[in-house]
């Protein structure tokens, strides 16, 4: 597939610069793939419309956006530096991370850079697209620096909307409102967003009905927004993202399967944590014994500045006969006519409307039922009905 494939035009004004409110007042966009039916609903109405019933389960990702962007001043000659805070590579080593860096002028290994009053980051081995190895300088580790000099990680394309709109670039409502209300695990430097609509009361109205709600985690890198630069897609190399599926989980899973229940993954990161399971991961008490946790990637040179995903993957005990399973994932799901991708976990998908060009807007299209040519007819819809698109947009359901 060329990735012209999956352009769009989406007219301006159209990037939603701020959340709905209230969460759940967010427009929601209702796909039947099989007859292509259209209807437009809000989220908050999800309990009314029969899209989810008693048995079945809703699956999100409780990952937790971090304060992961920072600015700096280059020791020697303080010009500014913007940053973008990836991962701790190596647990073991903590003070050694991976960021991205923009600068003027050429960064070069051996610099510091200056964060706050009492810290510094030492480059050491630079990476593609402006991604570094540093080391820390701190009395403090790189999260807890970030609680106290981060700010949220807002996407740029929001950035430039406000600015363009003369809004403030962030708001004190951005740290809460680009988390999830139910965000529990810390690790994401972007958001989980069709999780960003529901509410502590729709959630509960949900569960009223005997809908099952269980939990995964993936934290969202760089690289799930990253544009796609290859010509071909299938070309495009998938950055590696921590996820896990915990014992609980993977027994909600077995039991909605067993009394013939839906499972619907809200987001399409949940759907990557699911279907990253291995083939052997059945959602069953049959699995493997435990294996050992993957062990920390050696990062000796600049291609593995992301996890490698050649790291042993592992399970771990549980709920039960159950367990959960926890590793790397590079999981790259698009359309295919010659070997579609076959979905395990996944028989619908809440979703925001994601970036042309982008790897989301291909797993969406991979979905059975969905195509490139009939998603972006949906789009062109959305479009016409002034949905407001990408983090802080509406959703649409597929059905």
């Amino acid at each position: 597939m060329h990735i012209s494939e999956l352009d769009y035009e989406l007219p301006a004004g159209r990037i939603a610069t701020a959340p709905a409110e209230p969460r759940d007042s967010a427009r929601l966009m209702v796909v039947q793939r099989r007859t292509g039916h259209i209807a437009h609903h809000q989220v908050h109405e999800l309990p009314d419309l029969g899209l989810v019933k008693a048995g079945d389960l809703l699956v999100f990702n409780r990952s937790k956006v971090i304060p992961a962007r920072f600015l700096g001043r280059r020791g020697q000659t303080q010009g500014k530096v913007e940053g973008l805070y990836l991962h701790t590579p190596d647990p073991s080593r903590p003070q050694e991370v991976a960021v991205l860096l923009e600068a003027r002028g050429s960064l070069r290994p051996g610099e510091r850079i200056i964060l706050g009053d009492a810290a510094e980051l030492e480059l050491m081995l630079r990476g593609e697209g402006g991604q570094w190895l540093g080391r820390l300088h701190a009395q403090v580790p790189m999260l807890e620096l970030l609680e106290a000099i981060g700010l949220t990680p807002l996407p740029p394309y929001i950035r430039k909307e406000r600015k363009a709109q003369h809004l403030p670039e962030l708001g004190a409502q951005d740290a809460q409102r680009y988390n999830t209300v139910y965000a529990a695990e810390p690790g994401s430097v972007a958001a989980p967003t069709a999780g960003l609509h529901f509410t502590p009361e729709l959630l509960s109205r949900l569960g009223a009905q005997g809908v099952g709600c269980a939990w995964v985690t993936l934290h969202v890198g760089a690289g799930t927004f990253a544009p796609v630069r290859s010509e071909v897609l299938q070309d495009h190399a998938m950055h590696a993202e921590w996820f896990s599926v915990p014992p609980e989980t993977m027994r909600a899973l077995a039991e909605t399967r067993a009394r013939g229940g839906r499972i619907i993954p809200v987001g399409t990161t949940s759907v990557r944590a699911l279907e990253s399971l291995p083939p052997g991961m059945s959602p069953s008490p049959d699995l493997p014994s435990a294996l050992e946790l993957p062990s920390a990637p050696d990062v000796s040179s600049a291609s593995e500045l992301a996890p490698p995903p050649e790291s042993p993957p592992g399970t771990r005990g549980g709920a039960g006969d159950f367990r959960g399973y926890a590793g790397w994932t590079r999981l790259f799901i698009y359309p295919s006519d010659e070997a579609p991708f076959t979905f395990r976990f996944t028989d619908g998908l809440m979703t925001n409307f994601h970036l042309p060009r982008s790897t989301l807007l291909a797993l969406v299209a991979a979905l059975p039922g969905v195509g490139i040519e009939r998603l972006l007819k949906w789009y062109g819809c959305a479009v016409a009905q002034g949905y407001r698109f990408y983090s802080y947009g509406d959703a649409m359901w597929l059905v």
